[in-house]
């Protein structure tokens, strides 16, 4: 196999968070096959983005499930006017310790309900391998193939 003339590396090992992406690139390397490497970078440091920050996004996630229980897409404006309700604001209050976060909590809010309701506000990987099927969906953690056991004469 040809060498790659040029990569898309990312790396960053801060604390205990170590993660390399690389992708090298060769003369039958598509667009989008770039597009859904940088598009599985950015959904890596959207993940963590608000954890280093030292927001609490369990709490968000939670509520954002329990605002969208039950909803359809068509449903997005009821599930975002809940942004204002007492509940929300409580979740977001007490998912930062540092109240200048809450602006950066709310955005990670209004994010979790609409990835909650299936839609997409980016280019998402999941999104790019349903258009092009050549482009495998990520795979989450536990969702690799499991071992068999190996069978030994009795």
């Amino acid at each position: 196999m040809e060498e790659p003339e040029e990569y898309v590396d990312f790396m960053i090992k801060y604390k205990d968070w170590i993660s390399i992406k690389r992708l090298g690139i060769r003369p039958n390397t598509t667009p989008q096959e770039v597009v859904f490497h940088l598009a599985g970078i950015r959904n890596l440091i959207d993940s963590r983005a608000c954890k280093l920050l030292g927001i609490k996004t369990e709490t968000l996630d939670s509520f954002a499930s329990s605002v969208t229980s039950g909803m359809k897409k068509s449903e997005l404006s009821i599930a975002v006017a809940k942004l204002d309700s007492k509940e929300s604001k409580a979740a977001i209050d007490s998912s930062c310790e540092n109240k200048d976060l809450i602006p950066l909590a709310k955005a990670y809010l209004l994010n979790k309900i609409i990835t909650e309701l299936g839609l997409v506000t980016g280019v998402d990987q999941l999104a790019m391998s349903k258009i092009w099927k050549e482009l495998k969906p990520p795979k989450f953690p536990g969702m690799g193939r499991k071992k068999k056991a190996s069978q030994t004469d009795a």
